[in-house]
């Protein structure tokens, strides 16, 4: 994303970026996404609402998760089905063709991933959805339970502390706001 895509972006992009950049982080939401079958950017969303002191409902979390569902499964799924499978092509493609293109299949992963969290965004507006909570860290936690009631699974713990201690961070850093 250039200078110029993230100052048009939402806040809620922008948060998720800056939360996205801790590798513990990226590892702790690709072992929900790959054990629980997570959607990263819902999770995020969670932590984004809770940052800004807005506990949510099984409710809220389900109508999210409807509002992005055909587009997670139609079109990020897919994307990031064909960048993994880009990895390790057959032998009888061009190892340095196939890295070039997974390079490319993997920069439209990310603008679709953009498309859903601006579409959560406005479709959620986040000071509208949920209640107040004064303690981020309560909302945090209290949505990503929420989130995992919605899917059906169960959320391990380590992966969810990564999460609520990169949210502990990014209130300390004042970018939650």
């Amino acid at each position: 994303m250039t200078g110029e895509d993230a100052a048009v972006a939402s806040p809620f992009w922008r948060f998720s970026l800056a939360v996205y950049a801790d590798p513990e982080v990226a590892k702790a939401c690709l072992k929900l996404q790959d054990e629980a079958g997570a959607d990263v950017n819902v999770l995020l969303y969670m932590l984004w609402a809770a940052s800004r002191g807005r506990r949510l409902s099984a409710d809220d979390v389900r109508g999210m998760v409807a509002a992005v569902e055909d587009w997670r499964r139609g079109v990020v799924v897919p994307l990031r089905t064909a960048r993994r499978s880009l990895r390790a092509p057959p032998a009888a493609v061009d190892a340095e063709g196939s890295a070039a293109l997974r390079l490319q299949v993997k920069m439209v992963e990310l603008e679709a991933e953009r498309l859903q969290q601006e579409a959560l965004y406005r479709l959620q507006p986040v000071d509208e959805v949920g209640r107040a909570e004064p303690s981020p860290e309560a909302a945090a936690t209290a949505n990503v339970a929420a989130y995992a009631e919605v899917i059906g699974r169960k959320f391990r713990g380590s992966a969810t502390e990564v999460l609520l201690g990169a949210l502990k961070r990014q209130q300390a850093g004042g970018e939650g706001a």
